[in-house]
Parts: structure tokens; sequence; C-alpha cells
């Protein structure tokens, strides 16, 4: 059997001896959902999106993921374009306009509609045009972005893959329209990460206070503050860390 190194920091590596978890299990279950995910990405890239449900395959992807890619291909269609690009996937989740990818802008001083604006610049040379009756496809950097979307969810542990990590993958695919407007406005990788994870840090935060008063958690003024409360000490936290890591 093929065997796969993989490093772990010091203190990662203690605590996985201390607990004695069966590492090998755990990393095969993880790559498995992994290849997965990934290859379901590929096969909705490669083929033509569904025309009732073009993220129909993309059973792990969250509701609002799904509803935000099934926006980018009727962008794409109402375009007349050969495929859907990371222009698209970025529109479809601003029309989407309820997902956490959102609230994440905001607190790096994006700001969602400025996104959007720049979006709808007219962009340099003439939109392929599908000829004839081509089915419409996604663009490879569309579906590299869509891959490094299922990679940073993979990477957080997350059993799903949401806005925000769509958002991830926009900005760290290096060739589409829709990163290098995002990157243009400021979400730099790393630090879009750091407010990612403090996004959710603060959300779930807020789903605990909300759910002990009885109130529904997705108040978008709530999540704004509770987002704003985390991301100073979580980015602090990582700085100390990356800080550490550095003098190692």
């Amino acid at each position: 059997m093929p065997k796969i190194n993989v490093y772990l920091p010091d203190d990662l590596a203690e605590a996985v001896r201390e607990s004695g978890v069966p590492v090998s299990a755990i990393c095969q279950r993880a790559l498995e959902q992994a290849v997965r995910r990934v290859t379901a990405i590929r096969e909705t890239a490669l083929g033509s999106p569904d025309l009732d449900d073009p993220a129909a395959r993309l059973t792990h992807f969250t509701e609002r993921a799904r509803a935000a890619i099934k926006l980018a291909v009727e962008r794409a269609r109402a375009e007349g374009t050969a495929e859907v690009g990371t222009e698209h996937l970025l529109g479809g989740m601003l029309a989407e306009g309820s997902n956490l990818a959102l609230h994440i802008l905001r607190a790096m001083e994006i700001d969602p509609d400025h996104v959007l604006r720049e979006l709808e610049r007219p962009a340099s040379g003439t939109p392929s045009a599908a000829p004839g009756d081509s089915p419409l496809q996604f663009s490879r950097s569309a579906a590299g972005a869509l891959e490094l979307a299922v990679v940073d969810a993979t990477g957080m542990g997350h059993n799903y893959v949401g806005c925000e990590h769509l958002l991830l993958g926009l900005i760290a695919e290096p060739e589409g329209a829709g990163g290098r407007i995002l990157r243009s406005l400021g979400a730099e990788p790393r630090l879009t990460r750091r407010t990612v994870t403090a996004a959710l840090a603060g959300y779930v935060h807020l789903r605990a206070q909300t759910q002990a008063a009885g109130a529904p958690a997705d108040s978008a003024a709530a999540l704004s503050a509770a987002i704003r409360q985390e991301l100073g000490p979580v980015l602090q936290r990582l700085d100390r860390l990356e800080a550490r890591l550095g003098e190692e």
C-alpha cells in the first residue's frame, strides 16, 4: 500500500501522540472526502451546467453557495458568453445577497457595492459568444476557483463549502477576473483567510447568544458586530503564532 508523509506542527504532533488518535484512518477519510468533492467539481466544470440546477452535483456546497453558482450561470447565459468565468461566480455571490462572504468583505472595509461597480465596468475586448447551440461550460479559472474553495474548506476542517470558501477560492485563483478585482480592492489572500476565521468564530458566538435568547441568528447588523468583535483578538493570536513560527 502506498505511503504518504504528513507533516504536522510540533505542538499538534505531540497532541496527536498523547491522544492516541488513529492518524492513518483519519487522514484516509479526510482525503477520500476531499477527492470526492474535487471530483464533483471537475465533473461539473467539464460538463454543461444543468439548466434547472447547475449546482445539482455539488451536494457538499451550502444552499447559499449553490444559489450563488446558479446565479453565476444565469449571468453568463444572459451575457451570451461561451463560459462561466470567475467574474460570473463573483457576480453570483454578490447577487445572492445574504451570504457570509459579503460580511467578510465589509469587515475588511470592502463595500460589496463597490465590488459590483468594478465588476460591471466594461471589460477590454469583446466577450466570447457561445457558438450556435454550444453548451455553456465553466472556464478553467472558474473551475480552479471552485477547486480551491474545496481545498480551503477541507483545510479548515469543514464538511461543507460555503460562500466564504468560494471567496477564498476566487482570491487565490491567479488568472480570473473575479480574483483580480477582489485583490485590487485589498482582499489579499492571507488577510481574507484570517477574516474568514474570525467571521466564523463570530458567527458561532452570535448563534450561541441568540439561541440562548430565543432570537434569530442571521441579523446582518448583529452578524457584522459579532465579526468585528471576534476579528481583533483572532488576528492578534494569528500574528503571535506567525511570529513564533518565524523564530523557530
